[in-house]
């Protein structure tokens, strides 16, 4: 069986080294390296170190060396093919079938990187020639000095169609098509791809040159694409590679942050500015594979796309991709550019602090997402909220993680709610031109209603609930009014959440303003939704109960009303986790289960408790009665 460089690569990057070592092997810290005495030779003082970040052991004392596979077979034993299964299964990599053309193909690929490499070093001596004036023109318009322009490799394509062919003669005619640097059209002589256009090389992760890309030198060509890349060869898959990948994962693992851009020209120009973790897709909006990629080197990638609408349209594109694929510590960070500026444009206008400063404070995957859909469409009528609501759940479905895609509808439709529904302004009492009274919202308290008062209230509160707590709660508002608007944000939360309560506490809220005491109600027990409870057990629905403690159990029994339907969505979450992580999914609910056994404990309480003070009461008047010999 034969496997790819490709695929090799892949494996490499996925295995951290001395993760694998320290299964037999005692390492320490020593810097950015990992130090230990040689497993290869008898030593004392230790010269064996491990380097993840290059992905190669090496002892300074009898000089052994390699990578992850050449430490299972040489350290481990293990036949080669053996190593490799091995460290696949650890990766999650499937290894591939046995292929007779494997072999062939990885030799075609070694043969390919030959032709690149020589037609790197012909692009960049063009450069400094006397065909390469308008190129070296150009990269001083940039800014760009010397040491950037060698540094990324610039060179110039001459306009001759045949210009590479015979720079390029010992290599085949076929080889250069398949490098993706000449074209054959039908029966056509075969001609460059790049023709008169400041040429750039694309690396791999290895460094090795896969393929280029070129831009338009000749401001009158328009039916000349501004950029182009090379197509998609056995070297190169547009879809995998990322710009600059090679020299900007050690910075990013050094300083935690690698910043997506959307060209090379854009990486090049934050490169120039000291700016060094920065990478680009290339001709295409960045793709699943480039997102697991960028995972590998941090936890939440910087987008950093242009302000115009192609840029936010490209940012869109790629949180799109990435919903699908988050999980617990992998996201996004995004980045908005001022309206019309690249990060090349910015740092000319504002300096590098401007761009530094956006940088630092990125905004999260989910307050973009939020953004981008509140910015799709108007949201003037009810049908354009409810538009918005239905973009913004159709992006959750996406998501595959359970627990990630639970939280993310849980804040996305509490920002809805926000702002959908927002707060009700505060609310006098009485209303202005009533009859002036002592309380005022969370502070005073109006005076008791009276009983004919008390009975129209008590029977607007309680039909169509879901239970007697419900019905409870609503009622006692409607007989202590002045705590309506003192609950309002947790009422708020239960109408979220309760459709059927939802209606009771708009009615509550309209009519509060409404409601004077010591007068008759000035609505209809017909006109209310809802009706009195058949008993009054909660202390504050009975007559001579202490308004304090009337309204403390109000409060309690407010709070454990608004906290049940919590308890349903978590306890549907918990559910929701079982297939991918039972034994948490199981522990959760069973906490929940205990939480919500303590609140019907504490709902029966809050009847007993004041039937027990009823009976101590009524005992102490006995004793008393007993005691003077009545």
């Amino acid at each position: 069986m034969a496997l790819s460089p490709q695929w090799l690569d892949e494996l490499r990057a996925r295995v951290t080294l001395s993760s694998v070592i320290m299964r037999t092997e005692k390492l320490q810290r020593a810097g950015r390296e990992w130090k230990a005495c040689c497993p290869f030779h008898a030593e004392k003082t230790p010269s064996f170190t491990v380097n993840d970040e290059k992905g190669f052991y090496h002892c300074f004392g009898c000089g052994a060396h390699g990578d992850v596979i050449r430490w299972m077979t040489d350290q481990r034993g293990l036949a080669f093919m053996d190593a490799v299964k091995e460290l696949a299964a650890q990766a999650g990599m499937e290894v591939p079938a046995p292929d007779p053309r494997a072999a062939q193909v990885a030799e075609q690929r070694a043969g390919l990187v030959d032709v690149t490499e020589a037609a790197q070093g012909w692009f960049a001596g063009n450069l400094a020639s006397a065909d390469g004036a308008a190129a070296r023109a150009y990269l001083a318009t940039r800014g760009f000095d010397a040491h950037t322009v060698q540094r990324f490799g610039f060179g110039y394509a001459p306009a001759d169609r045949q210009a590479l062919k015979r720079a390029l003669g010992a290599f085949d005619e076929s080889a250069l098509q398949e490098a993706g640097l000449r074209i054959a059209v039908d029966d056509k002589e075969p001609y460059d791809r790049f023709r008169d256009r400041l040429m750039l090389p694309i690396h791999d992760a290895r460094g090795r040159v896969i393929a280029f890309g070129g831009r338009i030198l000749a401001p009158d060509k328009t039916d000349a694409p501004k950029y182009l890349n090379s197509p998609d060869t056995p070297l190169f898959d547009k879809g995998r590679t990322l710009y600059n990948l090679h020299r900007a994962a050690p910075v990013a693992r050094q300083s935690g942050r690698v910043v997506v851009v959307e060209g090379y020209m854009d990486v090049i120009a934050l490169a120039a500015a000291g700016i060094d973790e920065a990478v680009a897709p290339l001709g295409t909006a960045l793709t699943e594979r480039q997102i697991e990629r960028l995972w590998r080197m941090v936890d939440a990638p910087v987008l950093c796309f242009d302000g115009d609408n192609a840029g936010q349209r490209a940012a869109q594109r790629a949180i799109g991709r990435a919903l699908p694929l988050l999980r617990p510590g992998k996201s996004l960070a995004i980045v908005r550019l001022p309206a019309g500026l690249d990060p090349d444009d910015l740092i000319r206008q504002q300096g590098r602090a401007a761009l530094d400063a956006l940088l630092a404070a990125p905004a999260s995957l989910i307050h973009t997402l939020w953004a981008f859909e509140c910015d799709a469409q108007p949201l003037l009528t009810p049908e354009d909220k409810a538009g918005l609501k239905e973009r913004l759940l159709a992006q959750v479905d996406a998501i595959q993680h359970p627990d990630i895609k639970a939280l993310y509808r849980r804040e996305l439709l509490e920002r809805f709610s926000a702002f959908a529904f927002p707060p009700r302004p505060p609310r006098e009492w009485p209303p202005r031109g009533g009859k002036p009274g002592t309380w005022q919202r969370g502070v005073a308290r109006p005076p008791v209603p009276s009983p004919a008062h008390a009975a129209a209230l008590g029977r607007a509160a309680g039909g169509g609930l879901r239970d007697h707590l419900e019905s409870a709660v609503f009622a006692g508002l409607l007989r202590f009014p002045d705590q309506i608007m003192r609950h309002e944000a947790a009422l708020g939360r239960l109408a979220s959440r309760d459709p059927q309560a939802a209606r009771v506490i708009d009615y509550l809220l309209d009519r509060v303003e409404t409601l004077e005491p010591e007068a008759a109600l000035p609505i209809s027990a017909d006109d209310s939704p809802v009706a009195h409870p058949d008993d009054s057990h909660f202390p504050f629905l009975r007559q001579g109960t202490d308004p304090d403690y009337a309204r403390t159990v109000l409060a309690e029994a407010v709070a454990l009303l608004v906290e049940r339907p919590a308890l349903e969505a978590a306890m549907e979450v918990a559910t929701a986790r079982f297939a991918a992580d039972p034994e948490g999914a199981l522990a959760e609910q069973a906490r929940l289960r205990q939480r919500k056994l303590e609140i019907e404990r504490r709902i029966g309480q809050m009847a007993s408790n004041h039937a027990a003070a009823a009976a101590q009461e009524h005992g102490a008047e006995q004793a008393a009665q007993a005691g003077s010999g009545i």
